[in-house]
């Protein structure tokens, strides 16, 4: 029991915490604060920074907004930064509700309100800009909340929150915001190496307890039981917690069932479709149980676009309805509200009648193909509890605020964008972990249905599973190198580059690699004692042995050609010293005395021309650096064929350094050769180990040795390869850089200047076209129909091409787009770096008619582009623009058009959506 003293002391500060901001700010709060936000906002309050890293739905905005609060009461101003614009919207209107909106401003690159009040929120890379820009709003910033910070992983935008973290100056502290990881104490540890003490703060309890489940048919089986069969919270390996019996006996009668039935199945039953799997419920079946079981609003993860807008479409077609008449009143008038912008006439071509009569029943779908108008209506009335079952794809999992009393997975496996792929165990919860409302529902629900092949086990092992590491996708890019540079010099940007999360990770990961490098080399060291002979120099034997060896199998392979004394073969690079084809090339075939060629090689240099080397250009020395191997189909009159080629030479002579002969210049005559042999093994056999009782035991000491020898120069080169990888990528883009005037050592040039304000994946082969005039000239469609080239990127492979834009301007503009990437392409292969997406022009004819002036039926009409991905593509292009006609001046005839291209781009659905 504590002493008065004691107790006297703990009201004392108990008193003076609620008198702080902390104490102001929770009175403010209609609810309890758990143990990890009061501990995370403790932190904050004590001037440090925080990483929570807790499950979805467990209240983590709570300590961005104490830190919003806490800034305002300190008299700094609070940036909220998130990932996407949906979640900054969201996010301004709620700090807007409980700051006044004179107090928060909203950048999100779209929209600008009140850019200069004392909270904002903006998206993550409106922030980057800023910091590069040295923007003057950056002035008085005191607090960074970081929403979502788990998204550095994610490979196209990732680095941009390593940017903002590494930049910011060093009085600003951070709050970063994750899903739960299992590795937040090194990525905490990261955090206090570039921005100070920082507090780590882990909670995987779930405020609102989540159940298991296993959809068969119309009956719900809990996946975890007890051993009398009572369904439990926990997982398998617990006391007294197993997978439920029932569906592992289910399991095995449907595998023995199929096992059976095995030499018929595969065909249709005669006169109709393939018949739905035994247990499997229909999506119909699934929507009303879930209403049965008291489970809705849920949420049914599809993975498909088509599946939902199907699944929506089998739901009114049964004559489904989940909504009261007053409810279908509401949602009509919330419906028409939020889509009052859209012009009458592209309603049809949205299917507006259907989507809304879905709505009054309570049902939508929600994925990226939706016009965001839409989905925006449909993320309201589900909050509402208005709509009652959304069909969606896993992007609804990523920031958007909708949680559901039930979370519904209709399979177990998802494209990944190349295949079809596992859900991961992170997948699973992350998904699965918006269900259960936290202040409206006492529990939540995940259901997996019931598929043809479903190991309940395996389905156990994804609910249970708690690891899910935080990996860094960083890179260095041309913008951010020349930002760097400009800012702060060459050798200093390295420096802060080698303290990004990537290097941080592969420096932790060395340390595992040089243990094993340790233990290698003691290994080596073993094997070279073991292998130690009394009678003499077993390495030198050894030596002897490899030279016999090398010599016989050199003669067994018999003579071979010869030009200029070289051994030449197809697939050979080589360096032509002098002559007209002088410099790197390819032999495609090493030429015949008796043939056409006249024993003239045919090469392809590295200029992409084919070409025969005549022989009195080739002195004796002429020997292969590097071997390519060139396709069956290789076509010599192709010219993508021939670049392709070139990249291969290119990278094959970088990995081998300084390059160097591998072959024998000088073959010997097959009789020298047999001198050789018969010298070298007389050699062997009077060496004093050959007569050794012990060799064959010293040779086998000495194959461990040889295995192993391999093995630790394996692991040397993993090492070398991670140590300052993230500096030796950033000398690389430097490189590249300077080759092309945008770097003079530690000077940015005027070019560099230019591209010091371009964002985007392509933002060098943009520089470059700006550089040299390929779009000087065109129309304000064409610049858009030519700019998209380098955003747009086709959602699979074998897509219907989009009409081609009318017009030979545009024409020539778009294949010299291609022809500037194509050298950067080049460039970058040279110098080891991962090549810039190549140009799509399959969205330049869909922009180049909608920025004329046509209308969206007409516009969409021959393409497989969803009213969602046409307003989401318009989207990139207009980011482009927007930078095209900042760099080019508003008067001059480029800014002209960007800015023409702008305002006809932003417009009809496009600009009804522009958020």
């Amino acid at each position: 029991m504590a002493s008065p003293a004691e107790r006297f002391a703990a009201a004392q500060a108990r008193q003076q915490e609620q008198r702080s901001p902390l104490g102001r700010f929770i009175a403010t709060l209609p609810f309890d604060l758990d143990d990890f936000q009061i501990e995370a906002c403790r932190a904050v309050a004590a001037g440090q920074g925080v990483l929570v890293a807790a499950p979805t739905g467990a209240g983590k905005t709570v300590v961005g907004e104490y830190a919003v609060f806490h800034a305002l009461a300190e008299g700094r101003k609070a940036f909220y930064t998130t990932p996407i614009k949906a979640l900054s919207n969201q996010k301004y209107a709620e700090l807007a509700a409980a700051h006044g909106s004179a107090t928060v401003g909203l950048l999100t690159g779209d929209v600008s309100i009140n850019s200069e009040a004392p909270v904002v929120v903006m998206t993550t890379e409106v922030l980057r800009n800023m910091i590069y820009a040295n923007s003057p709003t950056l002035g008085g910033l005191g607090w960074v909340v970081m929403d979502e910070v788990h998204y550095l992983a994610d490979r196209f935008r990732g680095a941009v929150w390593e940017e903002v973290i590494i930049h910011l100056a060093e009085d600003v502290r951070v709050v970063s915001l994750s899903a739960t990881v299992s590795n937040a104490e090194e990525f905490g540890d990261w955090l206090a190496t570039v921005r100070g003490h920082t507090s780590v703060v882990v909670s995987e309890h779930r405020p609102v307890p989540l159940w298991q489940h296993v959809l068969v048919e119309r009956r719900l089986h809990d996946l975890f039981v007890d051993p009398q069969g009572d369904p439990v919270l926990g997982t398998p390996g617990e006391a007294d917690v197993m997978v439920n019996p029932e569906l592992v006996a289910l399991a095995r009668a449907h595998s023995r069932a199929e096992r059976t039935q095995r030499p018929g199945a595969g065909r249709p039953p005669r006169g109709g479709r393939r018949q739905r799997g035994a247990g499997v419920p229909s999506r119909v079946a699934v929507v009303e149980t879930l209403d049965g079981h008291g489970l809705l609003p849920g949420i049914i993860f599809v993975f498909s676009r088509a599946g939902c807008d199907a699944a929506v479409a089998q739901c009114l077609h049964s004559g489904l309805r989940l909504t009261t008449p007053e409810q279908r009143l509401e949602i009509r008038r919330v419906a028409e509200a939020r889509t009052a912008a859209i012009p009458s006439s592209d309603l049809a071509v949205l299917e507006y009648t259907q989507w809304l009569e879905a709505l009054e029943r309570g049902l939508a779908a929600h994925h990226a193909g939706l016009l965001p108008a839409f989905k925006e209506t449909v993320e309201v009335l589900f909050q509402r509890g208005l709509v009652k079952a959304v069909f969606a794809t896993e992007t609804l999992a990523l920031g958007v605020n909708m949680p559901a009393r039930s979370v519904v997975l209709e399979r177990l496996v998802k494209w990944n964008g190349e295949t079809h792929a596992d859900l991961t165990a992170g997948e699973y919860t992350q998904l699965t972990g918006r269900a259960g409302r936290r202040g409206i529902d006492v529990e939540g629900h995940a259901v997996v249905l019931w598929a043809d092949g479903l190991d309940p086990d395996h389905v156990a092992g994804l609910a249970s599973t708690r690891t899910y590491p935080l990996r860094s996708s960083f890179r260095p890019t041309y913008s951010m190198a020349v930002n760097l540079v400009d800012t702060v010099g060459r050798e200093a940007a390295r420096e802060i580059l080698e303290t990004s999360f990537a290097q941080f990770q592969a420096d932790r990961s060395v340390v595992g690699l040089a243990r094993q490098a340790r233990r290698q080399a003691e290994a080596i060291a073993g094997y070279t004692d073991s292998m130690g002979c009394h009678l003499g120099d077993i390495e030198e034997y050894l030596n002897l042995r490899r030279a016999a060896d090398d010599t016989e199998q050199r003669l067994a392979r018999g003579p071979r050609r010869t030009v200029a004394s070289g051994v030449l073969h197809r697939g050979d690079v080589i360096r032509v010293p002098g002559g007209r084809v002088a410099g790197w090339v390819i032999v495609l075939d090493p030429g015949d005395a008796g043939g056409a060629s006249g024993g003239n090689p045919t090469v392809l240099t590295s200029d992409r021309q084919i070409r025969r080397i005549p022989l009195n250009d080739v002195d004796e020395s002429l020997a292969a650096a590097a071997t390519v191997r060139i396709p069956r189909d290789f076509a010599i009159g192709d010219p993508r064929s021939r670049r392709e080629l070139v990249a291969k030479m290119r990278t094959a002579l970088a990995d081998r350094g300084t390059p160097a002969p591998h072959r024998n210049t000088h073959e010997p005559a097959r009789h020298s050769g047999d001198a050789a042999a018969v010298e070298v093994r007389s050699r062997l056999r009077a060496h004093p180990c050959h007569g050794c009782s012990d060799l064959a035991e010293h040779l086998r000491w000495a194959d461990r040795r040889a295995r192993a020898t391999t093995d630790h120069q394996v692991t040397q080169r993993r090492i070398e390869g991670r140590t300052a990888s993230i500096a030796r990528a950033f000398d690389q883009v430097c490189e590249v850089l300077e080759s092309l005037d945008y770097l003079d050592g530690d000077t940015v040039t005027e070019h560099g200047q230019h591209l010091r304000r371009i964002y985007s994946q392509a933002d060098l082969v943009i520089a470059e076209c700006l550089r040299e005039g390929v779009w000087d000239g065109l129309d304000a469609p064409g610049l858009a129909a030519a700019v998209s080239t380098l955003v747009y990127e086709a959602r699979r492979e074998g897509a219907p091409a989009s009409p081609r834009p009318q017009g030979a301007r545009v024409a020539v503009a778009m294949q010299d787009t291609a022809r500037v990437w194509a050298r950067v392409r080049d460039l970058e292969i040279e110098h080891r770096l991962p090549p810039t997406p190549e140009p799509d022009v399959g969205f330049a004819g869909v922009v180049h008619r909608w920025t004329r002036g046509m209308g969206l039926a007409e516009v969409l009409d021959g393409s497989d582009l969803t009213p969602g991905d046409f307003v989401r593509w318009c989207r990139q292009t207009l980011d482009v623009l927007d930078q095209v006609a900042a760099l080019s001046g508003a008067a001059s005839p480029l800014g002209v058009a960007a800015t023409t291209a702008i305002s006809h781009v932003r417009r009809g659905v496009v600009e009804s959506t522009v958020a």
